[in-house]
C-alpha cells in the first residue's frame, strides 16, 4: 500500500550554518537510501521554501492567484516521500525514522490511487 509521508518542520532560512546543513542533508540520504535498500522508496523530494510557492484557488467563479504560503502557521510543508509497504504500521515506522521529526512533524498519509504509465489504480 502507498504512503506519502507529508514532512513538516520550520523554515530555517538563512538560520542554519553551513555544518547544520550537511548534517541535515547527510541524515536525509541516509534515510532514503534505507528506504530504497527495504525496497520501499517510490520517491521523495525537498521543496523549495513556502514564499517560492504560488497558491491558486477559485473562489465564486473567479480565479484567484497568491504569491507565498498560504496557510499563515510556523511549520510549513517541506518535501515529501512515497513509499510502497504492507500497512500502516510499517508507514508508522518509517515515519518515526524521519530525520525531520526531531524538529517538525510527519504526517503519514494513505493514498487514494495512483498512476502508473498513464493508467489509474487503486491503492490497495
Amino acid at each position: 500500500m502507498r504512503y506519502t509521508l507529508l514532512l513538516h518542520y520550520p523554515e530555517m532560512a538563512g538560520e542554519l550554518d553551513e555544518a547544520a546543513m550537511q548534517e541535515g542533508q547527510r541524515a536525509f540520504a541516509a534515510y532514503t537510501a534505507a528506504l530504497q535498500g527495504a525496497g520501499a522508496l517510490i520517491a521523495a523530494e525537498v521543496l523549495q521554501p513556502s514564499t517560492s510557492s504560488t497558491t491558486l484557488r477559485q473562489v465564486d467563479g473567479e480565479l484567484r492567484i497568491q504569491d507565498g504560503p498560504f496557510a499563515d502557521t510556523k511549520e510549513q510543508l517541506g518535501g515529501t516521500v512515497v513509499i510502497d509497504v504492507p500497512d500502516l504500521d510499517a508507514a508508522l515506522d518509517w515515519a518515526r525514522q524521519a530525520p525531520n521529526i526531531a524538529w517538525g512533524a510527519v504526517e503519514v498519509r494513505p493514498g487514494a490511487v495512483y498512476t502508473v504509465e498513464g493508467e489509474w489504480r487503486p491503492n490497495a
